[in-house]
């Protein structure tokens, strides 16, 4: 059963490591506020501090809170983008993160070999992956572009290509930096269709948003976070 358990977790941002530290540090204080902090001669920024989580099967997870409260950072360590400075993170499932569609994508190869690399990393056998190949080219509707690089992919195509590609690809736990608006308006709707079909089907979902509204309706959990740490929990 899928499950994310976060115990006293921090993560810090180096910013520098050189003589004119002092001069740097008067510059940024004021800008990061008192998130800058001195170990042992290095400075950083400290994104996340002492964060505690547990979620479980059926939890829907709302995370709110200003621009560069560490929502994102705490979104790529539940993704396995960024490791923990410190704590411990403990995950059972397999999990999706859509924080960005285009990440892993080889540019110089085709839309048709990029699904076989993301399945193949993922660990799929050959008849799952056929499978997948077929679902993606159908439902994706990129037709002949699907044998051409994806560097000749106009953003709505390349946009297409990625999320088709992780909408047949199972997971127990999903990962969203805000409600994705998917594609041109022709494929929004089926696109959109699609990522509430997933997002049900999932055993946890966690979300970061501004929007109160999308939270209320979508999540059974709450967090609000502030400078990195958790400020409110429901």
């Amino acid at each position: 059963m899928a499950s994310i358990i976060l115990k006293n977790v921090s993560l810090r941002y180096p910013i520098y490591d050189d003589v004119s530290r002092s001069l740097k540090q008067s510059i940024l204080k004021p800008i990061i506020g008192g998130n800058i902090m001195d170990k042992e001669g290095s400075y950083y920024v400290n994104a996340l501090e002492n964060i505690n989580l547990k979620l479980k099967h059926g939890d829907r997870l709302g995370i709110s809170g200003p621009n560069g409260s560490g929502k994102t950072s705490l979104l790529r360590i539940l993704s396995d983008i960024l490791p923990p400075t410190e704590g411990s993170l403990k995950k059972s499932g397999d999990l999706m993160s859509f924080i960005d569609l285009h990440y892993g994508l080889n540019f110089e190869a085709s839309g048709i070999e990029n699904i076989k690399i993301r399945c193949v990393l993922l660990g799929l056998n050959f008849l799952e992956i056929d499978e997948i190949i077929k679902k993606v080219i159908e439902f994706s509707e990129l037709g002949k572009y699907i044998y051409l690089p994806v560097k000749t992919y106009s953003s709505g195509m390349l946009m297409r290509l990625s999320f088709s590609i992780l909408s047949f690809i199972r997971a127990d736990i999903i990962v969203m930096d805000e409600w994705l608006s998917v594609g041109d308006a022709s494929f929004f709707e089926k696109a959109n269709n699609k990522l509430k079909e997933i997002i049900d089907d999932a055993s946890i979902l966690v979300i970061a948003s501004h929007s109160p509204d999308l939270i209320d309706n979508l999540c059974n959990k709450k967090i609000t976070l502030n400078d990195g740490k958790i400020n409110e929990k429901n």
